[in-house]
C-alpha cells in the first residue's frame, strides 16, 4: 500500500521535530592546538586589548608629521635620529622637533611621534650605514607623511571586555590565532556526537567479502560513516544486520552506548522492513514518510534502553542516494545541533535549468544537478544523468539538488529553479 501524499508531512515538519528532539552534547575544557574543528561551547571574552600599545605597521622612522612637511625627493627634510627601537621594547626618548627614531614592525610608537615613514621613504639605503653598534645620526625624509600614517591603533582589533567569538562557532585555524592572541590556552568545547551506523538487508554484504549471486555490496555503512565524519561526528559502524527482529535487534542494542543510531533500509512497507517494527518495540515511532524524493521511507523516533537513556534513531531508506539526501537534510541538522551549530542551512542558489525536470506526483524533488557558469557568467544547472535513487553516480558528479517544489509539475528547459549547494565553489562565484 502507497501512503497518500496528503499524510506525508514535509519536510521542514520532519526537520524541526527531529532537531526538538535533538539535544547538544557536554561540554570539555581541551588546549587550543587540539580545538580544530570542534566547536566553542562558551563565548570568549578579551582580557585586555589587542594591539596592547599604539606600534608601527612598518619598518621605518616614528616621526612627527608635521616635521615631514614639504618633503619630497628633490627637497629632502632632514631629521636627527635619536634612537633605534626594536619590536617587544618600549622607547625611553621622546621624539621632539626635528627629531626620529629608527622604529621596527610591531614596536610601541614612542611618545612624541604621530606617524611612521617607512624605510623606502627615505635614504636610509643610500647612506653608508654605521658601524655595528653605533646609530645613525641623521635621516633624509623623501615624501611627506600624514598623521597617523602606519600606526596600528591600541584596541583597533580587539577591546578589553569585547566578545571575540560567540558560542557555537565552528574553530578554524583563524580562531585558533585570535585565541592565542589573547593569551589563552585551553577553551571549552562541545563533545563530538558517536553516531552508531547500522546496515540491514539479507541481499547486503560487506566489501570484500565473498558475494553470492542476488546480493550487492553494501555502499551506505562507508557513505555514511565518511558523512557524520565530514560533518563532525564520530562514526560508530555496527556491521549488517539481517532480515530478522533478533538479529537486528541485537545489533541495535550494540549501539545503545551511541548518541544517536542511523540505520538504512527496511522503513519502507515491504514483508522484510523490520525496522519499523523493532523501533515500536524498543522506543517510540515519531513519523516514517516524508514528502519528498528521493528518501519518501524516512523512520524517525527514539530508543528507550534499560539503563533510562533515550537515542535518537534515523531510520534511511536503503537505496544509497535517498540515505545519502534523507542524511543531508535531516542528519547533518542534527550532527550540527548535538555540537552546539546552529548554521546547518545550505546556500541556496537560482540558476537556468538545461534539462526537462518532470516531478508528477506531488513531491518536492531533490534532484542531482551540476552547477556551473556558462560563457556569459550566468549560473547554469544540468541534471547528472538518470535520476533513479540507486544510480550513486549520479551523486558522485552532483554539486548541488534542485529544489522543485511540490505543487510544480515540470521545469522546462531555460526557466530558472532553485539549487540547494552541496559544494561552495569559489569558482563558480
Amino acid at each position: 500500500m502507497t501512503l497518500p501524499v496528503s499524510q506525508m508531512i514535509s519536510v521542514e515538519e520532519a526537520r524541526e521535530r527531529i532537531l526538538q528532539l535533538i539535544d547538544r552534547m557536554p561540554s570539555y575544557l581541551t588546549p587550543i592546538d587540539e580545538a580544530l574543528g570542534q566547536v566553542l561551547a562558551n563565548k570568549v571574552i578579551a582580557p585586555f586589548d589587542i594591539p596592547p600599545l599604539d606600534n608601527t605597521a612598518m619598518d621605518g622612522y616614528a616621526v612627527r608629521a608635521s616635521d615631514t612637511q614639504g618633503a619630497d625627493t628633490h627637497h629632502p627634510v632632514r631629521l636627527k635620529v635619536i634612537a633605534d627601537l626594536a619590536a617587544g621594547y618600549i622607547a625611553e626618548q621622546e621624539v621632539g622637533e626635528n627629531e626620529a627614531i629608527r622604529i621596527m614592525t610591531g614596536a610601541a610608537i614612542p611618545k612624541g611621534a604621530d606617524a611612521i615613514v617607512p624605510f623606502e621613504e627615505t635614504d636610509e639605503q643610500s647612506q653608508k650605514l654605521p658601524e655595528k653598534g653605533k646609530l645613525q645620526t641623521h635621516v633624509n625624509i623623501l615624501k611627506a607623511a600624514n598623521k597617523d600614517a602606519n600606526i596600528r591603533f591600541r584596541g583597533e582589533d580587539i577591546r578589553e571586555k569585547q566578545t571575540v567569538l560567540e558560542d557555537g562557532r565552528m574553530i578554524r585555524a583563524s580562531e585558533i590565532g585570535v585565541l592565542a592572541s589573547i593569551g589563552l590556552t585551553k577553551i571549552e568545547i562541545f563533545r563530538k556526537p558517536v553516531i552508531a551506523i547500522l546496515s540491514t538487508g539479507d541481499e547486503i554484504v560487506t566489501p570484500g567479502e565473498k558475494r553470492n549471486p542476488g546480493q550487492i555490496y553494501d555502499a551506505n555503512t562507508q557513505m555514511l560513516a565518511a558523512l557524520v565524519k565530514q560533518f563532525g561526528g564520530i562514526p560508530l559502524v555496527l556491521g549488517i544486520a539481517k532480515d530478522t527482529v533478533e538479529d537486528l535487534t541485537l545489533k541495535l542494542r550494540s549501539g545503545f552506548n551511541a548518541d544517536m543510531i542511523v540505520t538504512s533500509a527496511g522503513v519502507s512497507r515491504g514483508d522484510f522492513d523490520v525496522v519499523k517494527d523493532v523501533l515500536a518495540n524498543e522506543g517510540v515511532i515519531d513519523f516514517w514518510t516524508v514528502r519528498m524524493k528521493p528518501g519518501k521511507p524516512l523512520a524517525f523516533g527514539t530508543f528507550h534502553t534499560a539503563t533510562g537513556k533515550t537515542i535518537p534513531h534515523l531510520g534511511l531508506p536503503g537505496n544509497p542516494v535517498s540515505s545519502m539526501v534523507a542524511f543531508e537534510l535531516f542528519g547533518r541538522p542534527a550532527l550540527y545541533k548535538m555540537q552546539g551549530r546552529s548554521d546547518w542551512e545550505r546556500p541556496v542558489i537560482q540558476a537556468i535549468t538545461q534539462d526537462k525536470i518532470v516531478n508528477t506526483d506531488g513531491r518536492r524533488f531533490f534532484a542531482r544537478c551540476i552547477v556551473s557558469k556558462n560563457a556569459n557568467g550566468t549560473l547554469i544547472a544540468s541534471l547528472t544523468g538518470p535520476q533513479g535513487s540507486g544510480i550513486l553516480t549520479s551523486m558522485s558528479a552532483a554539486n548541488g539538488l534542485t529544489i522543485i517544489p511540490e505543487e510544480t509539475p515540470h521545469v522546462e528547459p531555460g526557466e530558472p529553479i532553485n539549487v540547494m549547494m552541496l559544494d561552495w565553489e569559489q569558482k563558480l562565484f
